[in-house]
């Protein structure tokens, strides 16, 4: 069977900055990406319809017969049955809301049509990510449903007894990591490490925690959970109940806390964000979906970060802001809290961060990590600077 995981539009741009650079299903949420638990549920790889600019990165794939799957739904077993159980011309629906559809090459175009034909009642639990803070304020429960289907018959790499371990939690070694003289708390969750990820020495970790593949917890860092550091990250300083979703760096001290970091950031030295308001109010967050500030419901909510966006050493950031895609933050004071994507500045004002600039800097953070900044990277980028400046 084909699989096909596609967008909504109003929860993709709700999800804004951190899906203007991939699919909603692409983001990471517990320890493996939407997408991730998907395929490893289906036993099948998925392609994605989404926005035309992203399609080049990540096209679609059409079959004679293909099953719909609407990106942001987190998938459970009974879930997975009722999908793979779906004929053609069956759309699977909760309330509402259409979960998953089996249509043919020619019916692809109406995905975000209602169609009335052969619904089916999904009577079981359907989770969905609708807002950026979830990637964090879920982190608890997701880590550990995500431990306990990774490992599940499976047995640890042993963990070095340099390390200190408290309480009689689960921790999950993958070959090829490394953890020396750590102290690691599982007395209010698990603790999973990934293949070659490394936890330095002096680490203090709290479960729920998660590092994923390739990631480096730096000398003496501080986290506690819940906390993902995604694959190819490097962490240290104090982290708190945060969302790091993959080749980003803050490498150096610093509190981040109640947060997401997207791909391929660097936060300075001293950068610190808060987390919880003087008053104690329940934090407000932009939405751009609303396009105002929301009610998060949450008293701890520090700071969403677009892919590409950097600080320089000593940033301060406020309580519940939200930066853009590729902005340069720096300087004395606290910037406001709605910085848009390709901004340069901090507090005292913005300019807009030139374009090829950009793509020079996003040339060598690739090539640090072997990776090529190509042709259809830059595409993503210029649609997302031409409908900001132009």
């Amino acid at each position: 069977m084909n699989y096909i995981l596609f967008d909504d539009k109003q929860i993709r741009t709700g999800l804004f900055p951190l899906t203007l650079t991939r699919p909603e299903c692409d983001l990471r949420y517990g320890i493996t990406t939407v997408r991730e638990k998907w395929e490893a549920y289906l036993n099948e790889k998925t392609s994605t319809l989404t926005s035309a600019y992203l399609s080049q990165k990540y096209p679609v794939k059409e079959a004679d017969e293909n099953i719909l799957i609407k990106a942001n739904i987190i998938p459970n077993k009974e879930l997975v049955e009722a999908i793979m159980n779906l004929k053609p011309g069956d759309t699977l629906v909760k309330g509402d809301n259409i979960i998953a559809y089996n249509v043919s090459r020619e019916f692809l175009s109406a995905v975000e049509t209602e169609m009335e034909e052969n619904q089916i009642i999904f009577e079981g639990d359907v989770h969905c990510i609708k807002n950026t803070w979830q990637l964090f304020s879920e982190l608890d429960e997701a880590i550990s449903a995500d431990f306990e289907f990774i490992t599940k018959g499976r047995k640890s790499a042993p963990l070095s007894s340099t390390n200190r371990v408290i309480g009689d939690g689960k921790i999950f070694i993958e070959e090829g990591a490394t953890v020396e003289h750590a102290t690691i708390n599982t007395s209010a969750g698990p603790v999973y490490i990934g293949k070659e990820a490394v936890v330095m020495e002096g680490s203090l970790i709290r479960g729920p925690f998660a590092l994923c593949d390739h990631a480096q917890v730096k000398m003496g860092a501080k986290i506690y959970g819940a906390t993902t550091i995604g694959p190819y990250c490097k962490v240290g300083g104090e982290v708190s109940n945060s969302m790091f979703l993959g080749y980003a760096n803050k490498a150096h001290d610093g509190f981040i806390g109640n947060s997401v970091i997207g791909e391929w950031c660097n936060l300075g030295a001293g950068t610190n964000c808060s987390n919880l308001k003087n008053t104690y109010d329940p934090v407000r967050l932009w939405s751009y979906l609303d396009e105002t500030f929301v009610n998060t419901g949450l008293q701890f909510c520090g700071v969403i970060m677009g892919d590409h966006s950097k600080t320089g050493i000593n940033t301060m950031i406020n309580t519940g802001t939200v930066i853009g895609v590729n902005v340069n933050l720096f300087g004395s004071g606290f910037p406001r809290n709605i910085i848009s994507s390709f901004s340069w500045g901090g507090a005292s004002g913005f300019k807009v961060y030139n374009l090829n600039k950009a793509f020079q800097v996003a040339e060598r953070v690739y090539e640090r990590r072997g990776k090529v900044f190509d042709d259809v990277e830059k595409g993503i980028l210029k649609h997302i600077y031409d409908k900001v400046v132009r």
